[in-house]
């Protein structure tokens, strides 16, 4: 075989237009093809077989939170004490980190708001919030409505990358108004 594929130039090619059809396929079919590192859209299967009680309609149900640790006390006092809480998870040495950083200053002169910075290394501090808001980049700012606007159950929104203070500033007043909200249907 080897000696056919070595002194015939027909099976080379043959052999050739094979190959570039298996990786062809191979790239080709849904779900393959994705480079380490891409992010892919669509459903996600659960293949785990749930051990809790049997509903209706047969089937096990899935626990809908993992449980967290604490939250450090001094952002629990803060969230308890009404303030607009807001949190940056950073990298550190990045420069846009450093850049945020030094924006989220900016909400010191901005009453009843309380500032907290966190690399990424201890984030699993902070997991009761960062979990449910599926942080997936650094920086992360994470503002909080102070806890009167949100009825007790804790709300939040996040920017991701870059901010400027003027961002910063407005983030943070984004969640603490209160009035009345509308929708814009442009005509």
């Amino acid at each position: 075989m080897r000696d056919k594929l070595n002194n015939n130039p027909a099976a080379q090619i043959g052999l050739v237009v094979v190959l570039i059809a298996v990786v062809g396929f191979m790239l080709l079919k849904p779900g393959g093809g994705e480079a380490e590192g891409e992010e892919s859209s669509g459903t996600v299967e659960v293949t785990a077989i749930a051990s809790t009680p049997e509903t209706a309609a047969g089937m096990g149900e899935l626990p809908t939170s993992v449980p967290a640790p604490p939250l450090p006390a001094a952002f629990t006092a803060a969230y308890d004490a009404d303030k607009t809480v807001a949190l940056l998870v950073v990298h550190d040495g990045g420069i846009d980190d450093a850049f945020t950083h030094l924006a989220l200053a900016e909400v010191a002169a901005v009453e009843d708001v309380k500032p907290f910075v966190v690399p990424v290394k201890k984030i699993s501090r902070y997991a009761a919030v960062t979990v449910g808001l599926d942080i997936n980049r650094v920086p992360a700012l994470i503002v909080m409505r102070p806890r009167r606007l949100s009825g007790g159950v804790p709300q939040a929104s996040v920017d991701y990358g870059f901010q400027t203070p003027q961002s910063v500033v407005q983030a943070v007043r984004d969640a603490s108004y209160k009035g009345p909200e509308g929708t814009y249907y442009p005509n």
